[in-house]
């Protein structure tokens, strides 16, 4: 990979897996368990940190999944702060989409926000990581990347990239995102639509 010029390696996430209403053998590795350990099935903290070594010799960069809207149902966070996590009308844990393995965060509640602050700054100074790659990073109110990403890049040079394509998450925060709208539009140009205009009208995004 070096010597083809890749500059970054960006890992899916290398955390502990839930196993409490996991989906399928393997589980997802998007249910989080622990956000401060590795997956006991790739190794220990201790070899990831000898990776992290050894592509830093190279001249490269790694980044690492973060999942901050979710954790497992057998996140400890689940039981220690119960009121960090959204509810349903019936005061139980919130499940997004059919992601039926893992339970949503409030990220109203200051404690979850500077807990995620705490771990992510663990994750730079102590394994001395080159960033995040953010998952669904537009379901996290945008003010709190605002202030956790300077935080961040106080520590050192990070590179942090959001899968959404917000605007907005690019004035205080992220260096990069995705962009849906162009891989939408050419899905439909494939489909044998022509009327390349319509298709952006209809895809585009207005940063209110």
């Amino acid at each position: 990979l070096n010597d083809l010029g890749v500059d970054i390696l960006w890992l899916m996430p290398i955390h502990p897996i839930g196993e409490v209403n996991r989906k399928g053998e393997l589980g997802s590795p998007y249910s989080v368990k622990d956000y401060k350990d590795v997956n006991p099935e790739y190794g220990t903290m201790d070899e990831f940190k000898e990776l992290v070594a050894a592509v830093h010799e190279k001249g490269m960069k790694i980044i690492i999944d973060w999942v901050p809207n979710h954790s497992s149902w057998d996140n400890p966070l689940a039981v220690e702060h119960p009121e960090w996590y959204d509810k349903t009308e019936e005061g139980e844990f919130f499940t997004p989409y059919d992601w039926t393995d893992v339970i949503q965060f409030d990220y109203d509640q200051q404690g979850i926000r500077d807990y995620m602050t705490e771990a992510l700054k663990y994750w730079v100074s102590e394994i001395d990581i080159d960033g995040f790659r953010f998952d669904v990073a537009h379901q996290i109110p945008v003010s709190y990347f605002d202030t956790v990403c300077p935080q961040l890049r106080a520590i050192k040079e990070v590179f942090l990239l959001a899968e959404a394509d917000q605007p907005f998450l690019h004035k205080k925060s992220m260096d990069m995102s995705y962009d849906w709208r162009f891989h939408h539009i050419m899905n439909e140009v494939a489909k044998g639509n022509k009327n390349v205009t319509d298709m952006m009208n209809h895809f585009a995004y207005v940063d209110s």
